[in-house]
């Protein structure tokens, strides 16, 4: 049940109210004058929203607002900061586009502040699927006996059932985004779930090679459907809120792993903790929409842009060369070259993941309003040489280290994260992104099986990630001299295939 809307009650003086108070508000919320002094939201992420204005005593003028936030799930995140915002003095009061810095660059309307909260929360499932297995396969290993070449391989296989995510992704082209996104979201916790129950470590590399595809396909769609519902100025902005709430999904898994402490087989505690998840499903089955760029007229058998395909193809499988690898050995890493027990390996992660969570934030902001070229280019390189450096790196210079990288690579996700959705078609877009997302396993795969074959000959992991490392650095490349910009720019500008069908209709 709803509480009380929040009201606001601000009284200045004459010397701080200007005539702007009795104008429409243009900055977090769009206003529209209803009545002399009183105004309702135009534009703006609120279910119901007035303020008035009002003559007080002593000469002050009354402001007071009422709102309520349309975000679900998240609205708590921006409660005080939306407080804030409301109650600044006239004065200080951005106009028109100008945001506030934690908002998004360019103004929601509420339905899309109300999508964006619940695909958030479709992402922190995805993140915690996504990421059961590498943070639990060293556990599941010592119990089944299973060596580092066998945990590379099973890595290998389970990340080959991508092809499932491929033709989910293809579907959402032709019976549109919500089913799957939906189905996914229900089936992908009771997947990750079914991993508790088998009896051998063959029989979990199977069980997980059927269930992650669905948290990947659930995670690509969101983005798919977060481009879609965004305007133009805030579509990274998007992504980076995206990121941050995969990234919850994802520590929720780090927050539980010391459960693999209570005994050898305490891992599986960890999987089951993934029923938890089907109450945040049932939140999406009951309030997501079918994308409106889908339900737009669009051109029904657009042709795949190869070009772009090929660029974005080329830099997932470069970029997952060395990321896999650096994701699935780092608990074993840590766990076996610096002693660390499953506690401390949780404690660590989250101190040094944590504030990937601004990079995330400023990237996002940035990719909007400077460019994703320059954000992603820096990400990359931070990426490439950073990872060396964690892998090779002791005591306090390795958490050092692992938190600036963190931090720096973090803007890839918003910067990079966004282009295959915005660089196709309506008709493409969910295909396209299951293509790129099948050359981005493979290069985990390349990358998983080199790397568990160099360590099996006695290479240290930090001349591993060396030689790993290129990968990134030949994708930064790629950024500098290939990529286009597409900042601010709509989607159907972008590919004037959708733009022409709107024109005729």
């Amino acid at each position: 049940m709803l509480g009380p809307m929040p009201r606001l009650e601000a009284r200045w003086s004459g010397a701080e109210a200007d005539t702007s108070l009795v104008q429409p508000r243009s900055d977090l919320v769009l206003e529209t004058e209803v009545a002399p002094g009183r105004f309702a939201q135009q534009e703006g992420p609120f279910s119901s929203y007035e303020r008035t204005v009002q003559a007080g005593d002593a000469g002050e003028v009354v402001e007071t607002t009422t709102y309520r936030l349309i975000i679900p799930w998240f609205g708590w995140v921006f409660a005080l900061p939306t407080r804030r915002g409301l109650l600044r003095p006239p004065a200080h009061r951005p106009h028109g586009e100008r945001q506030p810095w934690w908002a998004p660059p360019q103004r929601l309307d509420p339905r899309a502040a109300h999508v964006l909260g619940l695909l958030a929360a479709g992402q922190v499932i995805a993140g915690f699927c996504s990421t059961l297995f590498s943070q639990t396969v060293a556990f599941a290993a010592d119990e089944f006996g299973a060596s580092e070449g066998a945990q590379g391989v099973a890595g290998s296989i389970i990340r080959l059932g991508i092809v499932f995510s491929v033709v989910l992704l293809a579907l959402t082209d032709r019976i549109g985004r919500r089913r799957i996104l939906v189905g996914c979201a229900i089936a992908a916790p009771i997947g990750a779930a079914a991993g508790a129950l088998a009896p051998s470590f063959a029989a979990l590399t199977v069980i997980q090679t059927l269930a992650r595809p669905l948290s990947l396909a659930l995670a690509l769609v969101i983005t798919i459907v977060a481009a879609e519902e965004m305007p133009p100025g805030s579509r990274a902005y998007a992504v980076s809120l995206l990121g941050l709430a995969y990234a919850l999904g994802a520590g929720t898994c780090v927050w539980v792993l010391p459960l693999a402490d209570l005994g050898e087989r305490g891992w599986r505690l960890v999987f089951a903790v993934g029923l938890v998840y089907l109450l945040v499903a049932r939140s999406l089955v009951r309030g997501v929409p079918e994308s409106r760029r889908y339900e737009l007229p669009h051109a029904e058998h657009a042709p795949l842009p190869r070009r772009r395909f090929i660029l974005l193809g080329a830099s997932a499988f470069l970029y997952n060369i060395l990321i896999a690898p650096t994701t699935f050995y780092e608990n074993r890493y840590l766990k076996d070259v610096r002693g660390y027990s499953a506690t401390l390996i949780a404690v660590y992660t989250l101190v040094t993941a944590t504030p990937g969570a601004i990079g995330i934030v400023v990237g996002g902001r940035l990719a909007d309003v400077r460019g994703r070229r320059l954000v992603g280019t820096i990400a990359l390189l931070a990426v490439a040489v950073g990872n060396v450096i964690v892998f090779s790196a002791t005591g306090s210079g390795l958490w050092l280290a692992k938190t600036i990288t963190t931090i720096l690579a973090a803007m890839a996700v918003p910067a990079l994260g966004v282009y295959a959705a915005e660089l196709f078609p309506t008709s493409r877009r969910g295909g396209a992104n299951g293509g790129i997302s099948a050359l981005s396993i493979v290069g985990s795969i390349a990358g998983l099986l080199l790397a568990g074959a160099l360590l099996d000959q006695g290479a240290t992991y930090g001349t591993v990630m060396a030689i790993l490392a290129l990968g990134p650095l030949v994708y930064a490349a790629l950024v500098v001299v290939a990529y286009p910009e597409t900042a601010r720019r709509s989607l159907d500008d972008i590919n004037p295939e959708d733009r022409s069908v709107v024109k005729r209709s």
